[in-house]
């Protein structure tokens, strides 16, 4: 098994090497097919692990070597195989070489080809390390390595400014959540003498429940989740991160990077599940995340920008399940979510090919007739977030519902709007694309087109994924828990019990069934807008009112801007000025008194020995006489 571990984590890497090296001399054939293969043999060596694992099954810790010591921690270089870090390996390895097979298509005109899945593979390498690594350090070089390459990839195009721009602004805010998760590890560290994972899990039980301490290092990982799983306020990146190709959001979005938090989270409930209050927070962070994001949602016309805010909002979701302390609701959330929303981001990707780049949904419609494949699989992905009976998306998220009206029903309502508004965009999103009538230009009409296998075939995949995907965790009141599969297989990671207010069955019934016509009231009501009533969205000047707030995206920019980045800039204005005003002076003041001095002593070199007999003599007679006096 240790040889099969290394090379999950390796075979990306290899990948990233023969691309980066050598791309350029490969076929594109070549060179597309190399990197999804090595992402897909990962995946299958991580479901034969996967299938001599069970629920009781002890994490395998594989070492590389002795990675350093100090003041008595050994770190090693170590990967640790377990039920969780196996779910995710299958998840990040799965989905993402469904996306290097959809990219081969998406890319196929581009000429830096070879180096978008160079950075590709080096994505997954850095996700696999974030997740397989035994220790916080490692994780913390993935969780780096992942930042790095939603850099690269935002900014792939890098020539445009717009897109550099938003790949910068990604790493900066990252990095601000970052310093946050560098203080908790260092805690972590100084108070358990160890940083991996399952000695800090034995050395938990010293921290008293909800001390300071256990809420400070709790609080300092949870800002780094904040920035990395884009939540308020550190969210307004990920929209951003749209400049990148389309393949880039899928496997930002749905496989990869803003699923980190989630799983540093997960990984630390023996921290976590320690600080009442900090759970108390994160449920909070989440709740306005949800909403906030959802409402922005409603009227943006980008078709990526609508799938960028659910995405946020759906991280909302998952950071409240974590809130209520339901671990497992929130990893059957992140794997249903990373099955719909690959799937709407590659379908969203799809559209945009067919279109010649156009990402405006007020310039589509009509699509469905010509582009029947993208058409359905979209449609199943909108069904699946949206919350239509047994798919994927209601079961996972119905759970989350049912948890947090446990926990207190005032918070029910408030995520029950956000899943009602998550309907609203989405519906409107699709009927605006696929249905009315084409809006484009003649030359775009004249190109419309279904899209080739390589980006079909993982549409259907995923979209078979996001009906039958909630089936593996079914909730308790069907088979009395006994096809809740993924909470069973994940209950050995934790170690602390969190019990979870139960709903009474008849209660259950009722949310339930709140949901559900909820769910089939908005899908009548949007189409009877934009179908029926054949309803387009209007130009963004002629917003007002709340629909001009949530176009405008809240101002958060804009409000970013003029406090943060101002204040940023000012802060550069002042230190330059006070660079070149008092330091460049008193620098320069020293260097004119040296070179003066220098002068005045040039003058007494004149080559006469007779002076120099003269200066000495004087020296002496100096240093005698004050010796004299001195005694």
């Amino acid at each position: 098994m240790e040889n099969l571990i290394y090379a999950i984590v390796l075979l990306p890497l290899l990948g990233f090497l023969i691309n980066g090296l050598f791309g350029k001399n490969l076929p594109k054939a070549v060179a597309g097919g190399v990197a999804t293969l090595v992402v897909f043999v990962s995946f299958c060596i991580a479901v034969s692990i996967f299938l001599n694992f069970d629920a009781e099954s002890q994490p395998v810790i594989v070492r590389a070597f002795e990675w350093f010591r100090v003041n008595g921690i050994q770190v090693n270089f170590s990967f640790q195989i377990d039920q969780l870090s196996l779910m995710m390996v299958m998840i990040i390895t799965g989905i993402g070489s469904l996306i290097h097979l959809y990219s081969i298509g998406y890319m196929s005109h581009d000429k830096g080809f070879h180096r978008f899945f160079a950075y590709l593979n080096l994505f997954i390498f850095s996700m696999l390390l974030l997740v397989m690594g035994s220790n916080y350090l490692i994780l913390f070089i993935g969780w780096e390595g992942v930042g790095l390459c939603s850099y690269l990839l935002i900014g792939f195009w890098y020539k445009n400014q717009e897109y550099g721009a938003a790949a910068r602004k990604a790493f900066i805010m990252n990095r601000i959540g970052d310093l946050g998760m560098i203080i908790g590890i260092l805690m972590i560290a100084y108070q358990t003498n160890a940083v991996d994972f399952l000695s800090v899990a034995q050395n938990s039980s010293k921290f008293e429940l909800d001390s300071p301490i256990i809420i400070f290092i709790t609080i300092s990982l949870f800002i780094g989740a904040v920035g990395k799983s884009a939540q308020v306020p550190l969210f307004t990146w990920l929209p951003d991160a749209m400049a990148g190709p389309t393949p880039v959001s899928a496997l930002i979005h749905a496989a990869t990077m803003v699923t980190a938090g989630i799983y540093l989270v997960v990984r630390s409930n023996f921290l976590f599940s320690l600080a009442p209050s900090t759970m108390d927070g994160i449920l909070l962070v989440g709740l306005l995340t949800a909403l906030v994001a959802a409402f922005i949602g409603l009227r943006q016309n980008d078709i990526k920008k609508v799938l960028a805010y659910s995405t946020v909002s759906q991280l909302g979701f998952m950071f409240v399940a974590l809130g209520v302390g339901a671990y497992n609701t929130a990893m059957f959330h992140l794997m249903t979510h990373a099955f719909f929303k690959a799937l709407l981001f590659l379908g969203s990707g799809s559209v945009i090919h067919a279109m010649s780049g156009e990402q405006d949904m007020r310039k589509m419609g009509g699509l469905k007739k010509f582009i029947p494949t993208t058409h359905f699989t979209f449609l199943i992905g909108t069904l699946a977030i949206s919350g239509f009976p047994f798919l994927s998306g209601m079961i996972s998220k119905d759970e989350i519902l049912t948890n947090v009206y446990g926990k207190n029903p005032i918070l029910w309502v408030v995520l029950f709007i956000v899943a009602t508004l998550t309907a609203i965009y989405m519906f409107r999103a699709y009927y605006l694309t696929f249905h009315g009538e084409f809006r484009g230009t003649e030359e775009q009409g004249s190109h419309v087109h279904e899209s080739p296998k390589t980006m079909t075939i993982p549409l259907i995949i995923l979209a078979v994924l996001s009906v039958i995907g909630g089936f593996i965790n079914l909730p308790h009141f069907i088979g009395h828990g006994n096809y809740a599969k993924l909470a069973e297989w994940l209950k050995s990671i934790y170690v602390y019990d969190v019990e979870l207010p139960e709903v009474a069955f008849g209660t259950e019934m009722i949310l339930l069934s709140l949901t559900v016509l909820m769910f089939f009231t908005v899908w009548f009501m949007t189409k009877r807008i934009y179908v029926d009533k054949k309803k387009i969205a209007l130009p963004e000047e002629k917003y007002t009112g709340w629909e001009r707030l949530s176009n405008r995206k809240l101002f958060l920019d804009e409000l970013n801007n003029a406090i943060v980045v101002r204040f940023i800039e000012g802060l550069g204005v002042g230190g330059n000025m006070f660079d070149k005003g008092v330091l460049k002076r008193f620098v320069d003041f020293i260097g004119t008194g040296a070179e003066d001095s220098g002068r005045a002593a040039k003058k007494l070199q004149n080559g006469n020995v007779e002076n120099y007999v003269l200066i000495m003599s004087l020296a002496i007679g100096i240093i005698l006489i004050v010796n004299f006096i001195l005694q």
